[in-house]
């Protein structure tokens, strides 16, 4: 059967198709603000793309859950990338004939946040169908590199050079590569809709199935939260990172823009590690290590004015990031029913994003204050993590007994 297989060419084709999403994804970081720059210089105007951005796939996240549980999912997939790719071709051949404008740019943008949405978690719940549950961190660790070398390496420095070569250059290649990772999921194994032979409800009902299991089951809801606080944690110092550099560290754009790379540094070698780590300490341990490593990383950051050591400390921030994704996303396509997995994926995104929205206007109120506040409120934050997790993931809780062994390290 298809769940019983490892690693191997379905798995290789939704990485693929992964790759050219994420590359796309990382010259729209670029392009899309710079194609907002130029035609306005109202900075408010320009922020309000990634306001509407991420208002757009916090609206969207439960409905979203539901489609994914209730259509083929390959096909979900490959229809939200075709789509992106269309919409964003049609955004190009608008700007490249002269009929451009900041409106047409924001509707494209809110497309594209709904059918990221969709794609996203399409993809997640897909994984679980492509691989044996013993290689999901493996496989989701390769995920999480191939999406930082896109976005982080590759993406933001090609996406300037096309910029500086023709405003909409950049934005063609993103349709098409949108495109091409629409063609590649079709190659995917076709899945049948999983949400059960029961009579459909209201679409409201279904999506709230979701949150229901989140408040249910002890490990996925203790996830679920511990992610949702984690996510705050994380935008407190993010939200004010680029004042903290110039005014803490004393560093210029260039400065800056090192530091972002130090850190995706170390967000690849965590994709790397996280797998072996669960191998030799289980899930809980992991876990709990790299929680406490976010705590401890984020207190030295806030103490230093050094540049070069702070790039260090943002590597191992992000290291600890990235570990602690690949553990909670593996258990939950581990725990989870297919026939929810949608749903649920929706339920601890919303919550995830809700808790970035906090943490970023948390950053922006303590950094008035001073500007290394939010750094060591991270801190402390990701200190009442480990503390949550410590109480609330236990060995073995509300997991099948075929996978209880999953959150116990391996003997010997």
């Amino acid at each position: 059967m298809l769940s019983q297989m490892s690693i191997g060419r379905p798995f290789r084709v939704l990485l693929s198709a992964n790759a050219a999403s994420n590359l796309a994804d990382g010259l729209a970081f670029v392009s899309i603000p710079l194609l907002a720059a130029s035609l306005t210089s109202d900075p408010r105007l320009i922020a309000g793309l990634a306001a509407v951005y991420a208002l757009v796939r916090l609206v969207v996240a439960l409905p979203v859950g539901v489609w994914v549980d209730r259509t083929d999912r390959r096909t979900l997939l490959a229809a939200a990338n075709l789509l992106r790719g269309a919409s964003i071709l049609s955004l190009a051949v608008c700007f490249h004939f002269g009929f451009g404008s900041l409106v047409l740019l924001y509707v494209a943008y809110a497309i594209l946040g709904t059918l990221e949405s969709a794609a996203d978690n399409a993809a997640v719940s897909l994984v679980p169908a492509l691989v044996r549950g013993q290689d999901l961190d493996r496989a989701n660790g390769r995920i999480s590199a191939t999406q930082l070398v896109a976005d982080e390496f590759t993406g933001p420095p090609l996406g300037g050079i096309l910029f500086a070569l023709a405003a909409t250059a950049p934005v063609f290649a993103m349709g098409g590569l949108w495109a091409a990772a629409g063609f590649l999921a079709l190659a995917l194994p076709r899945t049948r809709p999983v949400a059960g032979p029961e009579p459909r409800r209201a679409f409201w009902q279904e999506a709230s199935d979701g949150l229901r299991w989140i408040a249910r089951d002890r490990v996925v809801g203790a996830l679920a939260l511990v992610g949702a606080l984690a996510s705050v944690g994380y935008m407190l110092p993010f939200s004010i990172l680029v004042l903290f550099a110039r005014e803490r560290l004393g560093v210029d754009d260039v400065g800056y823009g090192l530091l972002l790379s130090a850190s995706a540094v170390g967000g690849l070698a965590g994709s790397f590690l996280a797998s072996r780590l669960r191998a030799r300490f289980g899930y809980r341990t992991t876990i709990l290590a790299s929680l406490l490593t976010g705590a401890l990383s984020l207190f030295a950051l806030a103490l230093t004015t050094h540049p070069v050591l702070a790039a260090f400390l943002l590597a191992v921030y992000i290291l600890h990031a990235v570990v602690w994704g690949i553990c909670a996303t593996s258990l939950r396509q581990r725990l989870v029913p297919d026939t929810l997995r949608g749903r649920v994926n929706a339920g601890t995104r919303t919550l995830g994003l809700l808790g970035l929205m906090a943490g970023s206007l948390a950053g922006g109120a303590l950094a008035t204050i001073d500007v290394a506040l939010p750094v060591a409120a991270g801190g402390a934050v990701f200190v009442a993590c480990t503390g949550l997790a410590l109480l609330l993931v236990r060995s073995g809780d509300a997991m099948p007994a075929e996978d209880a062994a999953v959150l116990a390290p391996r003997p010997g």
